[in-house]
């Protein structure tokens, strides 16, 4: 199963784990599944109209899925997804 590095906004949901794996040939079905064993997750992840938010930044292996194929890139048990609220500054 793919690994997934928690944000520490995201631990209090997974009982503080850094890490966790989840099941999915996708994304979006890994983002589900995390969902299913750690609900609320989805809600945190996703808007209103199901795409993730715009704070939040999810990488395959160091690439943006926003510049693959989203939500339907694919991943395989060996890949690692983060889960990265986008900070601002000035």
């Amino acid at each position: 199963m793919p690994s997934v590095l928690i944000p520490t906004p995201l631990r209090k949901l997974t009982c503080d784990l850094a890490e966790v794996s989840a099941a999915g040939s996708t994304v979006g079905e890994v983002i589900a599944n995390l969902d299913k064993a750690f609900p609320g997750m989805k809600d945190r992840i996703y808007d209103e109209a199901g795409e993730v938010r715009r704070f939040i930044l999810i990488h395959v292996n160091g690439e943006d899925i926003r510049f693959l194929d989203s939500l339907k890139t694919a991943v395989s048990d060996r890949d690692e997804i983060s889960i990265t609220p986008a900070l601002a500054g000035g």
